[in-house]
């Protein structure tokens, strides 16, 4: 016979033989298990004493206690008197098991049937089931029920009233009520504290913590790992490592929770050289086995950009953790190296390891991020075969790889999908839905995902107005950026490079001016790198390329590779030598790996026939291992995106697609068109340069479009380049004689083509 056996004999030797005392004791027992309270229930019923309040709730409390909530809610429906005690029992329970609906259930039933009213030790279960729920209204309502009972002075009853108010983030309630509190420990100091760190309100912290120890009472771990934890997580980070410093200096000895919670703030600053030091602290102090601080130094090494350091961090793990498995593919993706994070996640998942939403999520953020839509589209797919649902972080990390490749199709199934799961009003998942339409062509739908949130904020007001400005509509994000402020909503930097880049798509001038000066005038804010360069860009355009330069030259900062590639690019449009080569000679300083640059000075000499001085610029890329990036489009056809490049004759319907270019191109002669060789930057024959433009990518997808959808179908091209003026001209045609509706998203914004006319205005 086993001890356990034994015991249990011994037990019902007791009941059989028993009175009531007897039976009390053996309830009270830290020994009795679930199985005790069962035959001890059993003898109670048999004996008739299933009437008597004590033994009841001493059986209550046992089966609450291990978790048995169907017995215990028998036995207190047994009960034909109950008393508070016997309710605050099971409440009690409920709310330490965060079964926080039922204790609320039960509390209803108490006061509402049984009449009775809760005492000091029910209040403090109820206010925890309140704050777990974020119900704070409700909270509200039971603060008033222990205002009129007499119970809203009691220290419990009021520090339990304080979480509640601080995990519904309604701290100037929560500050007042503290104020009131005759008897502070330093579980509620801390509590206050933590969270005034966690809003980033420094001045507040430094007061309350000088009144704290004012008041006799001094911090403990605690209270020094809630300001770390509270600082890092409001993105006051050096305020973070601060306070871990103080805190060591003062002789506390930082725990897992401190180094955790610290490591993340050095990562943000990447302060590598702290960061050794925490490590060492890690190795001395035997931390290295907590999981919690080697996901945190993983994610450290991995913000440094100290990718050998990180692998290292994680190949020592003894006990593979997902956390930190997690946090190295999130550091490979973040250092570039998004190719070793697939593998190292396909890894994991081939080695049956139960990666969650977190997994898949970053690695689909990470794949978007990178330029591998195709690959974020597969996850996401694969990611509902294996059983992981995704959540509201998931859909706007899968969006933008759908608006960077116009995957409408995919996009409408993530929206319906946010829909299904009830968190399309999450205001992220929303400001994603905006853009995505606004990426894939569709404005109107997202204006229409716009209107429908039922809360906006300043994400969503800038993305409504960056996708007007990307589709050309300078008029729409003007009236957009008003009404953003008479609602208001305070403009941030992103608002004003929203709103000039809409009136540089559109040549406006004046009003570029305008929206210039009132950053500085009006909002006073000072205006960023960004406002500058799409001044330049308006001004260049429109041919100021002198004044432009002269903004440059007056800049408050040195110009960047952005603000010089919009001198350059305007230099290109309006072949200007002179200006070009300054700004080409100062980009190949900042830029110097970038062939994009060397080809626009290349084009402005073709341009104007300067073909010695097109080889050397081509012979510099040569020696630099540079290679011009190909011409590339994407079209959506029944669910799947497909690529085309400048050139490709190993496309399988490449003989149909030329045929079906050479039929427009007579079309076209026959109308008086002819080809504008000027956009052929090549020192070759006018014949030659005709058949060069017909393998530009957008067209060849164009007509691919034309060839696998059904006469008058709209289509939406996406191009990795700008588009040329020819295929421009080529399109406009195509969209009369076709009768269609086409779309093409070049690198500065939206063409739409329609009875050929393109919503551009020819101005580009």
């Amino acid at each position: 016979m086993t001890k356990q056996q034994q015991a249990l004999r011994n037990v019902l030797d007791k009941f059989r033989h028993s009175n009531i005392n007897i039976i009390l004791q053996c309830l009270s027992s830290t020994t009795t298990t679930t199985c005790h309270a069962r035959q001890a229930h059993a003898h109670i019923l048999k004996t008739g004493l299933s009437n008597h309040v004590n033994l009841t709730t001493k059986l209550l409390s046992l089966y609450a206690n291990n978790h048995c909530f169907h017995e215990a809610s028998l036995i207190l429906d047994s009960i034909s008197d109950p008393n508070v005690f016997t309710f605050s029992t099971l409440i009690h329970a409920y709310s330490k098991l965060s079964r926080f609906a039922d204790a609320l259930r039960l509390f209803s039933r108490m006061i509402s049937h049984a009449r009775l009213l809760p005492d000091a030790h029910v209040f403090p279960s109820v206010f925890k089931a309140c704050a777990g729920l974020r119900a704070f209204k409700l909270g509200q309502q039971v603060h008033s029920f222990a205002s009129v009972s007499g119970f809203a002075l009691d220290s419990l009853v009021q520090s339990s009233l304080l979480h509640l108010y601080l995990k519904c983030d309604r701290l100037r309630d929560a500050h007042n009520l503290f104020d009131k509190i005759a008897q502070r420990d330093v579980v509620t100091w801390s509590a206050l504290i933590a969270s005034y760190s966690r809003r980033g309100c420094i001045h507040e912290v430094e007061q309350l913590f000088y009144e704290m120890r004012s008041m006799g009472v001094e911090p403990n771990l605690v209270s020094w790992n809630g300001m770390i934890a509270g600082f890092n997580h409001s993105g006051s980070y050096n305020e973070a490592v601060f306070v871990f410093q103080k805190m060591h200096f003062e002789g506390f000895q930082p725990d897992g929770s401190s180094i955790s919670s610290v490591l993340p703030a050095i990562g943000n600053l990447e302060d590598l050289v702290l960061g050794i030091q925490i490590h060492g602290y890690v190795i001395k102090q035997g931390f290295n086995s907590d999981k919690c601080v080697v996901t945190a130094l993983i994610d450290m090494y991995g913000k440094c950009a100290c990718t050998l350091e990180m692998s290292q961090v994680f190949h020592e793990i003894n006990e593979m953790d997902i956390g930190a498995c997690n946090a190295f593919i999130t550091g490979l993706s973040r250092n570039g190296q998004v190719n070793d994070a697939l593998e190292v996640f396909r890894q994991f998942k081939g080695q049956g390891m139960e990666l969650n939403v977190i997994s898949w999520t970053s690695m689909i953020g990470s794949c978007s991020q990178n330029g591998k839509d195709m690959e974020a589209l597969e996850l996401f797919r694969e990611m509902q075969v294996v059983g992981v649902k995704p959540n509201s972080v998931t859909i706007p990390c899968l969006l933008p790889a759908c608006g960077n490749i116009a995957a409408l199709m995919h996009g409408k199934a993530a929206h319906c999908f946010s829909l299904r799961r009830g968190f399309s009003n999450d205001v992220y998942v929303g400001s994603a839905l905006i853009d995505m339409y606004a990426n894939c062509g569709k404005i109107q739908l997202s204006r229409l995902c716009f209107e429908k949130m039922a809360t906006k904020n300043l994400v969503c007001w800038n993305a409504i107005m960056g996708g007007y400005a990307m589709h050309g509509k300078a008029k729409e994000t003007m009236e957009t950026f008003n009404l953003m402020q008479t609602n208001g909503q305070k403009p941030d930097f992103i608002s004003f490079t929203c709103v000039l880049s809409a009136c540089s798509q559109n040549g406006l001038t004046e009003e570029g001016w305008y929206y210039f000066n009132s950053i500085s005038q009006e909002h006073n804010m000072e205006a960023r790198m960004e406002h500058y360069a799409c001044m330049v860009t308006l001004l260049g355009r429109v041919g100021k390329l002198e004044e432009a330069y002269s903004m440059i030259k007056t800049m408050p900062f040195e110009p960047d590779a952005c603000v010089w590639g919009a001198l350059l690019s305007s230099c290109r449009v309006h072949s200007n030598v002179t200006l070009g080569e300054i700004a080409a000679r100062e980009l190949f300083k900042l830029e110097p790996s970038n062939p994009g640059n060397y080809i626009l000075l290349s084009n402005i000499y073709a341009s104007e026939g300067k073909w010695i001085e097109v080889d050397k610029v081509r012979n510099m890329m040569k020696s630099l291992g540079l290679r011009k990036n190909p011409g590339c489009s994407w079209i959506e056809l029944k669910n799947k995106v497909h690529m085309l490049l400048a050139g490709d004759k190993s496309h399988p319907q490449i003989d149909q697609i030329i045929e079906k270019l050479d039929k427009l191109s007579m079309e076209m002669k026959k109308l008086g068109y002819c080809p504008n060789t000027d956009f052929v930057l090549q020192d070759v024959e006018e014949q030659e340069k005709e058949q060069i433009l017909c393998g530009h990518s957008e067209k060849l997808a164009v007509v691919f479009g034309l060839l696998n959808t059904s006469p008058g179908s709209p289509l939406r091209v996406i191009k990795n380049l700008r588009i040329c003026g020819d295929c421009h001209a080529v399109i406009k045609f195509i969209s009369n004689f076709e009768g269609r509706e086409i779309s093409v998203r070049d690198t500065n914004r939206f063409h739409h083509f329609k009875d050929g006319v393109c919503s551009c205005g020819d101005y580009w």
